[in-house]
C-alpha cells in the first residue's frame, strides 16, 4: 500500500472521526456558493439585480470569505487535537514527523476536496429554491437558474487555497509535543491559574463605560461612538473571559458553605478548569455571536422601519417650491398628466405657506392657512380644524412631538404684521412627513392669514414663503414611476455641496421601493451571514466538547464506579455544559441589547421609530434556538458518557 493510499483509506475508513470537520467545511462552501450564484446572476446589469446594489453583495461575500477561513482554521485545529493519540501511535511506530505532516496535508486536501465538491453539488441543487425565495423577496418577475463558470471557479479557488494554506500553517506552526503527551491524549494542557485582579476590575469598568456611552448615543456623537464602543467592548470582553471569570470562580470557591454542598464541588472544579483553559475560545464565541445577533437585530429594525413607512409618509407625492419658481407650472402639469395616464385616483391640495417671526422665540415660524389644511384633512378622512381669529394650532412633526406639544401653551405675535396668536393645542395626527415642514409650523384662521401682507424680515436673503403641492394617493406604491425626471434632478442636486434648485420633489412610492430594496439586500446578506456566524459560534463549542469526549467518558466512568447515580450524572453534565453554552451567548446578548438601545435612541432622534417589539421577538427566537441546541448536545453527551 502506497503512502497516498494510506491517507485515502485513513479518511474513508474513519469517516466518523472526520465528520465534524467535513460538515463545518461543507456548510461554509455551501453558503458561499449559493451566494456567489446570486452575485454572478446574468440578470445583473450596471451593478443592480432589480434594484439591489451589487456592492453590498460583494461586501457580504468578503465577510463570508474571511470568516470562513477563520472558521475552517479553528475546525482544523480542533480536528487535529482530537487525533492526538492516533498521531502518537504513528510516531511511536517509526513514522517521521515530515511524513506525519505530509499525511495530515494529504488528508486535509482529500476532506477539503470532498467538502468543496459536495458543497457545490448541493449548493447548485438548492440554488433554484433559493432563487425562488429571492424572487419573492425582491418582487422580481423572474430569476431563472443559470450555468456559468464564474461561481464554480471562485468557490473552488477560495476554498481549495484555504485548505492548502490552513493545512500548511496548522502542521508547520503547531507547537512541538512529546509522544508521551500525545499518548495520554493531550486534551488538557497545564492549567494556568494565574489571573490579575486589576485586569478583572478593568474589564468591568470598560464594559460599564461602554454600556453607559451606548445609552447616551445620538446623531451628534454617533460617528465618535461607532469607533469607540466596539474597541471598549472587545477589550473588555477579552479581559472578562481571561481574568474576570476566574476571579468570580475563585470568589465562589472561597464560600465553603456553597462549594462543599452536595456535588457542587465537582461542578465548580470542572468549570474552574474549563473556564481557565478556554477563555480565548469563549471570547471568540461571544464576539461571533454578538455579530450574528446584530445582523438579525438590524433586520428587525429595518423591518420596523418598512412597516411604519406609510404612517411616517402619509402623502404619495409632494412638490415644494419658491413662490417665483419658474418650473412650477410645467412640473405640476407633468405630474398630473402622468397620474391621469396611469388612471390613479388622487386628491390635490395647493398650499401657500408664509414665513413670519414669532415674538415668543424670535425664530422663524411657518404659517399654514386653516382652509388649505382642511382640504387635505378631508382627503385623509381626518377631523377638520376649527379656529377663531387669534387662535393657532401646532402642526406635529413626529408622533413624539404630539405628546410634547399638547402640553404647551404659547402666546405670540407674528412680528412682521403684528398679528397676535394664542396656540394651546396640536393636531392629534401626522399631516406631513417630517422632512417637508419645519418643527416650528402652525395653523391659523383664514382671517388672520389674510393679514399677513408684509414679507418675512429675512427677505430677500431668505425666501418669505413657498408653495406646497400635496398629492394624496391611496395607491401611492403604484405611483413610484411618476415624476422620476424631477426626482432625479433633486437627487443630483443633493450630490453637490449646496442645494440651489428652486424646488423640491418627493415620491413616497419611489422612496419606499429603494427602502424595500435595501431591506431586501440586508435580509439576504444578514440571514446568510447570521446563519454562518450562529453555526460557527455553536460549532466552536461543539468541536471543543467533541475533542474531549473520550476523556469525559473516562472521567464519568470513574464517578460511576465511585457510586454516582445516573440522575446525578445528568445533573453534573447539565452543570458542566450550561456555562459553556450560555455564558458566551449571555454576554453577547447583553452586548447586543445595549447596541440596540443605542440604535433605538438614534432612530427615535432621526425618524421616531420604535424597534422594541421586533428586537424582543428576535431575541426570544435566538434564545429558543440556543436552548434547543443545548439540549441536543446535552442528549448526545449523556448518551456518549453512559455508553
Amino acid at each position: 500500500m502506497t503512502f497516498h493510499q494510506f491517507a485515502y483509506l485513513n479518511v474513508f475508513r474513519n469517516f466518523r472521526i472526520y465528520a465534524a470537520f467535513f460538515m463545518a467545511s461543507f456548510f461554509s462552501v455551501f453558503v458561499f456558493f449559493i451566494y456567489s450564484m446570486l452575485m454572478f446572476h446574468p440578470e445583473i446589469e450596471n451593478g443592480y439585480l432589480g434594484k439591489v446594489p451589487i456592492g453590498g453583495m460583494v461586501f457580504a461575500e468578503m465577510i463570508l470569505v474571511l470568516f470562513s477561513w477563520f472558521f475552517i482554521f479553528y475546525s482544523m485545529k480542533a480536528f487535529l487535537e482530537s487525533r492526538a493519540k492516533e498521531f502518537a501511535i504513528l510516531l511511536h511506530l517509526g513514522m517521521e514527523k515530515r511524513q506525519l505532516s505530509k499525511l495530515i496535508f494529504l488528508e486535509t486536501i482529500i476532506i477539503g476536496s470532498l467538502s468543496i465538491a459536495c458543497g457545490i453539488l448541493f449548493g447548485y441543487a438548492f440554488t433554484k429554491f433559493f432563487f425562488m425565495i429571492v424572487r419573492e423577496i425582491l418582487m422580481l418577475e423572474e430569476l431563472p437558474l443559470y450555468f456559468q463558470w464564474e461561481p464554480f471557479i471562485l468557490t473552488i479557488a477560495v476554498y481549495f487555497s484555504a485548505f492548502v494554506i490552513i493545512s500548511i500553517i496548522s502542521v508547520n506552526f503547531s507547537p512541538e509535543r512529546k509522544i508521551i503527551d500525545l499518548l495520554r491524549w493531550y486534551q488538557y494542557p497545564h492549567m494556568n491559574g494565574r489571573f490579575s485582579k486589576k485586569r478583572a476590575v478593568l474589564s468591568i469598568i470598560l464594559l460599564v463605560v461602554a454600556y453607559l456611552l451606548s445609552l447616551l448615543t445620538n446623531r451628534v456623537n454617533f460617528y465618535l461612538f461607532v469607533v469607540l464602543l466596539p474597541l471598549l467592548i472587545t477589550i473588555g470582553t477579552y479581559l472578562f473571559f481571561t481574568d474576570t471569570v476566574q476571579w468570580i470562580v475563585e470568589a465562589i470557591k472561597s464560600r465553603k458553605n456553597f462549594y462543599w454542598k452536595k456535588s457542587s464541588m465537582l461542578s465548580i472544579a470542572e468549570q474552574t478548569f474549563i473556564l481557565k483553559n478556554n477563555g480565548k475560545m469563549y471570547f471568540v464565541v461571544t464576539m461571533v455571536s454578538a455579530a450574528a445577533f446584530l445582523c438579525i437585530g438590524l433586520l428587525a429594525a429595518l423591518s420596523s422601519y418598512t412597516s411604519q413607512y406609510d404612517k411616517l409618509n402619509p402623502l404619495g407625492l409632494i412638490y415644494k417650491g419658491h413662490i417665483d419658481n419658474p418650473y412650477e407650472k410645467e412640473h405640476i402639469s407633468s405630474i398630473v398628466n402622468e397620474l391621469e395616464e396611469k388612471g390613479l385616483s388622487y386628491h390635490f391640495t395647493r398650499f401657500e405657506v408664509k414665513k413670519q417671526t414669532s415674538s415668543y422665540t424670535n425664530y422663524e415660524v411657518e404659517v399654514f392657512r386653516e382652509s388649505d389644511i382642511n382640504s387635505l384633512l378631508f382627503s385623509y378622512g381626518y377631523p377638520m380644524v376649527q379656529l377663531d381669529s387669534g387662535e393657532g394650532m401646532f402642526i406635529p412633526y413626529s408622533e413624539e412631538s404630539i405628546k410634547k406639544l399638547s402640553k404647551r401653551t404659547v402666546h405670540t405675535v407674528l412680528k412682521e404684521n403684528n398679528v397676535p396668536i394664542t396656540i394651546d393645542e396640536v393636531y392629534p395626527k401626522l399631516i406631513f412627513p417630517s422632512s417637508i415642514v419645519s418643527p416650528n409650523a402652525i395653523i391659523i384662521s383664514d382671517e388672520d392669514f389674510v393679514q399677513l401682507k408684509n414679507p418675512y424680515s429675512g427677505y430677500p436673503e431668505v425666501e418669505p414663503a413657498y408653495h406646497l403641492f400635496a398629492f394624496d394617493i391611496p395607491q401611492w406604491l403604484e405611483a413610484q414611476d411618476v415624476g422620476v425626471p424631477i426626482y432625479q434632478q433633486v437627487q443630483k442636486e443633493y450630490e453637490k455641496n449646496q442645494y440651489e434648485l428652486p424646488f423640491y420633489f418627493e415620491n413616497a412610492g419611489l422612496n419606499y421601493s429603494y427602502v424595500l430594496s435595501m431591506y431586501s439586500l440586508f435580509t439576504l446578506v444578514g440571514l446568510l451571514v447570521a446563519a454562518v456566524f450562529l453555526l460557527a459560534a455553536g460549532s466552536f463549542i461543539y468541536f471543543k466538547i467533541h475533542t474531549n469526549l473520550d476523556a469525559e467518558k473516562r472521567k464519568f466512568d470513574v464517578l460511576k464506579r465511585m457510586g454516582i447515580a445516573d440522575s446525578e450524572i445528568k445533573g453534573l453534565v447539565t452543570n458542566q455544559l450550561f456555562p459553556q453554552f450560555f455564558l458566551p451567548w449571555g454576554v453577547a446578548m447583553v452586548h447586543s441589547l445595549f447596541a440596540f438601545l443605542a440604535l433605538q435612541n438614534l432612530l427615535k432622534d432621526i425618524a421616531n421609530i420604535s424597534i422594541v417589539k421586533e428586537i424582543v421577538f428576535a431575541f426570544s427566537f435566538l434564545i429558543l434556538i440556543q436552548i434547543i441546541y443545548f439540549y441536543l448536545i446535552r442528549w448526545r453527551f449523556i448518551a456518549h458518557v453512559k455508553n
